[in-house]
């Protein structure tokens, strides 16, 4: 894809929402990492039904660690994981509290060592806590890049890299949510509705398949 074509499906998805926002539900810089990590693999309705629980029982890092890990099993048993996201998210509770004095870690490097936070994660937290122009890549960003042929890449990283490449600065902070949310409700992994889609034009794949 040209970098016309770019430009016009970043103007696109500009026009369409200026200010594109998360759908998962949080108060504070702590929640939205917490809320993050329970996202793998799982939807963001999903996330923030048992969220709604957890952050009401325990809102902070001391009180999410003091809440313990079996009650927090119990909170969050209905996502796909969740064994596993119950020992991480405790760890990250007691880190933040002991090694960080209740600060979200403000480099990709440092939120790295958190339990359970990979690349996506930490890039998420980047831009949207310290207002850092990351590209996080998850499922529907790297769906959408592809498929559309706006950059195409193997791994999710190559993908990252080329879009902090070709995607101009002034798009970068918007640019995940807006191919969230434009792959989770129209250019879907099964039957994507590219009858609804404002990027047909630009787009390679709904050439391909005419």
């Amino acid at each position: 894809m040209n970098k016309k074509k770019r430009l016009s499906i970043l103007y696109s998805l500009e026009k369409k929402c200026y200010f594109p926002m998360s759908e998962l539900q949080y108060s504070t810089n702590f929640q939205l990492l917490i809320a993050t990590i329970l996202s793998a693999r799982s939807t963001d309705l999903k996330v923030n039904k048992v969220t709604k629980r957890l952050f009401l029982l325990a809102p902070s890092p001391l009180e999410l660690y003091l809440l313990g890990e079996k009650k927090i099993m119990e909170i969050i048993q209905s996502l796909g994981l969740y064994k596993k996201k119950t020992q991480y998210i405790y760890k990250v509770s007691k880190i933040i509290l002991y090694k960080h004095a209740n600060d979200i870690p403000n480099t990709r490097s440092k939120l790295l060592k958190l339990p359970g936070v990979g690349r996506k994660t930490a890039n998420i937290i980047l831009n949207k806590i310290f207002q850092k122009n990351t590209i996080a890549v998850d499922t529907h960003v790297f769906r959408v890049c592809n498929r559309t042929n706006f950059v195409s890449g193997k791994t999710y990283k190559i993908v990252e890299l080329k879009l902090k490449r070709m995607v101009p600065w002034k798009f970068q902070s918007r640019f995940h949510d807006w191919l969230v949310l434009h792959g989770r409700y129209v250019c879907k992994s099964i039957n994507p509705q590219c009858n609804l889609c404002i990027l047909k034009k630009y787009c390679e794949y709904s050439k391909k398949y005419k």
